[in-house]
């Protein structure tokens, strides 16, 4: 039997079936499509995901194919300088490809043993106290122990639990598309910065030796699998623009719209959410991909400790508890920023005012921490203003702290050489060191780096520890 199926070889998919090999935990991932696709959807990554790369190991290779961005403007395109002293060791955005993201973590994947298999389709599925029995569109059947949808906004896995996913369809679409233009360079960068004076959902950009398009659509397709033609890029472009740019030549086309959903919930039995599977909401703020990759984060370690048998009581179900609100937070920011681009009079005063309140720093603090991830604090309950919050990489007097944390096992992090984890070395690493950027004596990191204890105490730190860790071996 197989331990996990994962439906869905995207980045969630991918960096969940990474941090479960992690644990030595038989991972399958099931994608339907024969190749990887072509078609470039995000285009960055924002500073919680570039941490999390940092925290397995990852990030050098994603550096050596990306750009940094300084921090600003993304919140609804209102531009800002970043606050002073982010709490992070990466205050930028990394600009990549999502094919390059899809292509980095499936070798990660697969590096780490995982199997993949392409052209396989789920079409079934049902499950029973012992696992789930997995069909395939071929007449297949699989058994595995746990199956996990990250397969998508039209999750099939999603569609065959009967999850509800209630929200507000699509009210506007956009043609999205890479192409040829025949326009001179200087005279297309001229027009766009024109037209996104008053459109900020308009760009036509170079893009990988071509052009990257997105114009808004004239109305929302009846059926948006069915991609667009040149002639729709050519006819919206002369209503934005004037001019259609000559385009020519497309690499592909496609179109998206502004559904804003949210899974109702994230776990049926031995089934699990993840990704664009569980909540779909507008691109603004470019959170889509990273709050996928950050829900396989928060997921990876807990299922594998239920495949491993020594998960405490409810640890899989905090992964819906944590990860559904934040979800809900980035859908109500996404429609927050979706109002503030209107073009009426009303959303462009509210605009205007915000703007102003964002010369304040705290609230610019504020949101470009929500945007980029990194204001997540989950409900741990009372205690040290740490608690429940991601730690950012410090340094340590022997290296740094993400370094010692590419296994993805629970980390306690001890300046006083008093305290122990004895009875859970199989599943925390102890490291005594020291750090001049930390006012704590002693800090346990859960694998996903969130604090979950900070203290001096070993008494209170052993009535910590099976919480997250399970009974002392």
């Amino acid at each position: 039997m197989i331990d996990v199926i994962i439906a869905g070889g995207g980045p969630t998919g991918m960096m969940l079936a990474s941090e479960l090999r992690l644990h030595d935990v038989r991972v399958l991932v099931l994608e339907k499509e024969a190749e990887p696709v072509r078609y470039v959807r995000a285009l960055g990554l924002h500073v919680r995901s570039i941490e999390v790369m940092d925290q397995r190991g990852l990030l050098e290779r994603f550096l050596v194919h990306g750009n940094r961005h300084p921090l600003g403007g993304y919140f609804a395109g209102i531009t800002k300088p970043a606050p002073e002293r982010l709490d992070t060791t990466h205050p930028y955005v990394l600009g990549i490809p999502q094919t390059t993201t899809d292509r980095l973590l499936a070798e990660h994947a697969i590096g780490l043993g995982a199997e993949i298999r392409r052209g396989c389709e789920l079409a079934g599925l049902s499950q029973d106290e012992h696992g789930v029995t997995a069909e395939l569109a071929d007449g297949t059947q699989l058994r595995s122990r746990y199956l996990v949808g990250c397969d998508g906004g039209r999750s099939t896995v999603r569609k065959l639990l009967g999850v509800g996913f209630p929200g507000e369809p699509a009210k506007t679409e956009w043609l999205l598309g890479e192409m040829e233009v025949a326009e001179d360079p200087a005279t297309v960068a001229a027009v766009v910065a024109e037209v996104r004076k008053t459109h900020r959902g308009f760009g036509v950009g170079p893009f990988g030796g071509a052009y990257r398009v997105v114009v808004p659509a004239e109305k929302v397709a009846e059926d948006r699998t069915v991609p667009p033609t040149l002639e729709e890029f050519r006819q919206r472009l002369r209503v934005f623009a004037g001019t259609d740019f000559g385009v020519h030549s497309p690499r592909w086309l496609s179109r998206f719209g502004d559904a804003t959903r949210l899974a109702e919930r994230y776990r049926a039995g031995r089934v699990l959410l993840a990704g664009d599977a569980a909540h779909v909401h507008p691109p603004l703020g470019g959170q889509g991909l990273n709050l996928g990759i950050q829900d396989a984060f928060n997921l990876g370690w807990k299922l594998a400790a239920e495949v491993g048998g020594w998960a405490p009581e409810g640890l899989l179900d905090s992964y819906e508890t944590e990860r559904h609100p934040v979800a809900a937070d980035v859908l109500n920011n996404t429609r927050a920023q979706s109002e503030l681009i209107s073009l009426e009079p009303g959303p462009r005063a509210v605009r205007r005012l915000l703007a102003e309140l964002m010369d304040f720093e705290e609230v610019n603090r504020y949101l470009i921490e929500k945007i980029v991830g990194i204001g997540v604090r989950y409900d741990f309950g009372e205690g040290h203003e740490l608690l429940g919050r991601r730690m950012r990489d410090v340094g340590l007097k022997q290296g740094r702290l993400y370094e010692r944390m590419h296994a993805g096992r629970g980390l306690l992090l001890d300046q006083t050489g008093r305290l122990s984890v004895a009875g859970w070395a199989d599943r925390v690493d102890h490291v005594v060191d020291g750090s001049e950027e930390l006012d704590v004596p002693a800090a346990l990191l859960r694998p996903d780096g969130h604090v979950a204890w900070v203290g001096d105490d070993q008494r209170d730190l052993l009535s910590r520890l099976p919480k997250w860790f399970g009974v002392a071996s």
